[in-house]
């Protein structure tokens, strides 16, 4: 019984094999004469962990490409420069994205083109550019890993941040706020006492039975507010009255005071006419009196004017 393993055989095996795989996917990746690829330049300012040579490129879900170069950028050590060959009737926009993706959990990843409107113009290449640039946008795990390290130093922050607020002074001031918080408590605990609860449920019935009042004294107070407007509304029209009254009274001063001067030059008058009256009875008396003194002398001189009249020293 031969159990000698034939080590060539098998290497011969595992080598045809391989030729045949290698093969099989050049020849699903190869473009026809009728489908010419284009070839575009992709910087990635990530890791491309997981995207290898011939890697294919999807459009929208679509391998319509493969990845034909991999090197670090030489004018940018912090890009990575990867060369892709794409079929040349994919629409290659100016606003097409690309994107490194996940292949479910084996590690590999492809390049995924997303975006590019159907009215935007097709990518061409720019002044000193050798190729078409497709643009990229951060990965999944390139927005989780920046996620993740800001979590991180926010995380740090806020530890560090809790550390330096639970030092041994702020443990103390904790500690002594937690007593006189106990120590309220407890005091909060003695005053509410079943005592203290039955005199509170007692104060809250006696203010609904207030409440109670009030809301049947409020019509009352409704109506003593009609009331007063109405007789408020009496005052005021007895107050324009009295107004009216007054401005009349002030009228009747005023024809008053017009008649009283009226008056007054009617006195002045009758007093100037009674002054020559009395004047003129004077001069009348007077001349009575003179003539009864003529008549006392000489009776006979008032009837027959016989007696002539003595002429005094020095009269003519």
């Amino acid at each position: 019984m031969n159990n000698k393993v034939n080590y060539t055989l098998i290497g011969i095996l595992v080598i045809i094999g391989l030729t045949t795989m290698f093969g099989f996917a050049y020849w699903m990746l190869k473009p026809s004469s009728s489908e010419e690829t284009q070839k575009y330049l992709i910087y990635f300012n990530e890791s491309v962990l997981g995207l290898n040579l011939d890697a294919p490129v999807k459009y929208r879900g679509i391998t319509v490409g493969k990845v034909t170069r991999l090197r670090i950028n030489p004018r940018n050590t912090e890009q990575v420069e990867v060369t892709v060959d794409i079929l040349k009737n994919t629409p290659i926009k100016e606003n097409t994205v690309a994107k490194l993706t996940a292949q479910g959990i084996t590690g590999l990843t492809y390049i995924n083109l997303t975006q590019g409107a159907n009215d935007a113009p097709p990518l061409k290449a720019k002044s000193g550019e050798k190729y078409p640039v497709i643009k990229t946008v951060p990965s999944f795990f390139e927005h989780f890993e920046k996620s993740l390290g800001n979590v991180s130093t926010q995380l740090s922050a806020t530890l560090d941040k809790t550390q330096q607020l639970l030092n041994k002074e702020n443990q103390k001031q904790i500690e002594k706020f937690l007593e006189h918080t106990a120590s309220i408590m407890d005091k909060i605990d003695k005053l509410l006492d079943q005592k203290t609860i039955r005199h509170f449920q007692n104060s809250m019935y006696n203010l609904d039975r207030i409440t109670y009042k009030i809301d049947l004294l409020v019509p009352t107070v409704d109506k003593f507010v009609n009331r007063s407007i109405a007789w408020e509304e009496k005052i005021n029209n007895s107050f324009d009255s009295i107004k009216e009254t007054y401005l009349n009274m002030d009228k009747t001063m005023d024809d008053m005071a017009v008649s009283f001067s009226d008056s007054a030059l009617t006195f002045e008058k009758m007093s100037h006419t009674i002054n020559n009256t009395m004047l003129e009875s004077q001069n009348m008396m007077i001349d009575l009196e003179g003539t009864l003194q003529e008549f006392k002398r000489s009776p006979s001189d008032i009837l027959y004017k016989r007696t002539e009249p003595k002429i005094a020293p020095g009269e003519r």
